[in-house]
């Protein structure tokens, strides 16, 4: 008989299409508690009644929300009322939107934990300590995890994900940057996956049927031979409905880089290039590295 609901992992999207990239990490580093966790993903456009009741239908002894900047106001409530419905479920919290200040929010106060920064390594341990009815203090640093050997989450998107929604990929984790606006700069320093095992799951996925790949990596072209090869990977592959987005700095784009773009279709390759001014007082004070001849160069290159 399979095994009973005991974990649930739970985000509220920003839309359909969208897929839950960091709670697929999660569950797929669940280890001895994978059969008993189940992930359940809603938008923020549905209703809270309905979310807490399909929720508490699992009868779950713990809940853990993935909390990003689109979804905490409407999480807000389906967690205010999953308490007053059922006050013993555990809520454990983590994401961007908790692991910073998190000391001067209300849907802090009302989770009995929250994790963090990442949570493949502490998410795990500190579920198997609530189900030994272990006590454990409500924040939690979560624990990076060693890229070499961490279990991918890409077998956990399912047919109808790879037919219908959007399919997030990492090659790397961290940013080298110390922009002062932003949270990333928080990073202690880039962590690289390793790039045989990483393509090895693309081409999974690619014989699945996927031909959409949104690469979260923050800086995608930080080493361009890592990018070429990732390039010429999807380049082989001669598929004509490909669509990449990658996230990359403006002012590194060195001819070996170029090459493999131009022989891309025209609409295969969506770059998001983060200008963020080109005023030199401006990025001096927030601590914004930027050559900016070079980013003109390459934007007009592009």
């Amino acid at each position: 008989m399979p095994q009973s609901t005991s974990i649930i992992l739970c985000t509220l999207n920003a839309q359909y299409i969208h897929a839950a990239f960091g709670l697929r990490y999660i569950l797929a580093n669940m280890g001895g508690l994978q059969s008993q966790t189940e992930l359940i993903e809603f938008n923020i456009k549905d209703e809270t009644l309905l979310i807490v009741e399909q929720l508490l239908e699992k009868q779950a002894a713990i809940i853990g929300f993935g909390i990003y900047i689109w979804n905490v106001q409407e999480t807000l409530p389906v967690i205010q009322l999953l308490k007053q419905i059922s006050p013993q479920t555990k809520i454990i919290l983590g994401g961007p939107e908790i692991s910073y200040e998190w000391d001067e929010q209300e849907i802090v106060e009302l989770a009995d934990h929250i994790i963090i920064s990442e949570g493949e390594v502490s998410f795990p341990e500190l579920c198997q300590k609530l189900l030994a009815e272990d006590t454990e203090k409500k924040v939690l640093f979560g624990k990076a995890p060693d890229l070499e050997t961490l279990p991918f989450p890409y077998s956990l998107y399912s047919d109808h994900d790879i037919a219908h929604r959007v399919l997030y990929v990492e090659a790397s984790r961290g940013c080298p940057f110390r922009c002062q606006f932003c949270l990333s700069a928080l990073d202690k320093k880039v962590r690289t996956f390793p790039l045989d095992g990483f393509l090895a799951e693309m081409q999974t996925l690619i014989d699945r049927g996927a031909r959409q790949f949104k690469f979260v990596d923050r800086t995608f072209n930080l080493s361009p031979k890592s990018s070429v090869r990732i390039l010429e990977f999807f380049l082989n592959q001669k598929l004509p409905d490909l669509f990449l987005h990658f996230e990359m700095v403006p002012d590194r784009f060195p001819d070996s880089l170029r090459e493999w773009i131009v022989q891309f279709p025209k609409g295969t390759i969506q770059f998001e290039v983060g200008i963020q001014s080109f005023n030199p007082e401006v990025t001096a004070r927030i601590d914004r590295r930027q050559n900016n001849d070079k980013a003109k160069e390459n934007i007009l290159f592009l």
